[in-house]
């Protein structure tokens, strides 16, 4: 089977660090198995992304040297212009009785997702049980569901390609989680599933930070029909204080290191914390390729000096 893979930032802003070394071991993981690199904007929550920011994610990455085969900045590859398909997929789940609504708040749905936080967490959800009588009440309320699914009281094992087996029971550790908001808003966890799925995606390189996603979704993969891809998740850099690097720190983002450093520069640096070269030297993505290999990254969070 001929490898697919993807890169699929979100255009909420510059990419940092942390955003580069995810694009270059995704690129670097397709193109050392002579596959098919997809670049998908995810661009789901019309609040904090914007197709502006999606052009600059583009012309940052072919500054680097990365390109891609197939994707970009057309409709078919943004998911803010993907809802049919998450509805058509929503809809297969709603009639197989997983899916119902929750109208907690967005307080209510962060205390119950503890400890894992976020949108998601939601084990015993009491909307459950709630009589049709009791639903039709918080309607005319004004009360507008999000819309959650049912996870199963099951053990679910991915084996990552870096960092092995990884095993949730999805009950229990992530409970049912939210498809859609409700402002309408498609949750990742569904809109990816299906974006990877109907791509033929089946290479998935990302942070760490997105482990305890993936046994939910590669049960939502099977759910729908599809393979779950093969994943492999990569450690997070961090700050020599230990603070993960993030879109805040602007000093560390694009716009700023395009300014002091050559791409050739830039990546000959995140090839040497991602553990592919022996010391920092200028080099292009393209010179890598015959470099890599996954036994070469290492497993725990990298300490990022500044570049």
């Amino acid at each position: 089977m001929a490898v697919r893979g993807r890169f699929a930032p979100t255009p909420s802003g510059r990419m940092h660090l942390g955003n580069l070394m995810a694009a270059l071991l995704a690129w670097l993981d397709v193109r050392s198995q002579g596959g098919v690199m997809v670049l998908r904007i995810e661009d789901l929550d019309p609040q904090r992304t914007s197709l502006a920011w999606a052009q600059q994610l583009a012309d940052d990455l072919r500054w680097l040297g990365l390109d891609w085969d197939e994707g970009g900045l057309e409709p078919d590859w943004r998911q803010s212009c993907r809802g049919a398909y998450y509805q058509a997929a929503f809809d297969k789940l709603r009639g197989l009785g997983l899916v119902y609504p929750c109208y907690c708040s967005r307080a209510q749905r962060l205390a119950a997702g503890a400890p894992h936080g976020g949108e998601e967490g939601g084990a015993g959800c009491r909307c459950l049980h709630l009589s049709p009588a009791e639903r039709a009440a918080r309607e005319e309320a004004g009360r507008r569901p999000a819309w959650r699914v049912r996870a199963p009281g099951e053990t679910v094992t991915v084996v990552d390609g870096h960092l092995g087996p990884y095993a949730q029971d999805l009950a229990r550790d992530c409970g049912d989680f939210i498809l859609r908001r409700s402002d309408g808003v498609w949750a990742y966890q569904l809109a990816v599933v299906v974006d990877d799925g109907l791509m033929g995606i089946n290479r998935v390189v990302r942070g760490a930070d997105l482990l305890p996603s993936a046994p939910r979704q590669a049960w939502l993969h099977r759910l729908l029909g599809h393979p779950p891809p093969q994943f492999c998740h990569l450690p997070l850099l961090v700050d020599e204080s230990g603070r993960r690097l993030a879109k805040r720190d602007r000093d560390l983002d694009l716009e700023a290191l395009r300014a002091r450093h050559s791409p050739q520069e830039l990546t000959g640096y995140l090839a040497w914390l991602a553990g592919l070269l022996p010391e920092r030297e200028s080099v292009t993505p393209a010179q890598l390729i015959p470099l890599f290999s996954w036994a070469k990254v290492p497993k725990k969070e990298i300490v990022a000096p500044a570049p």
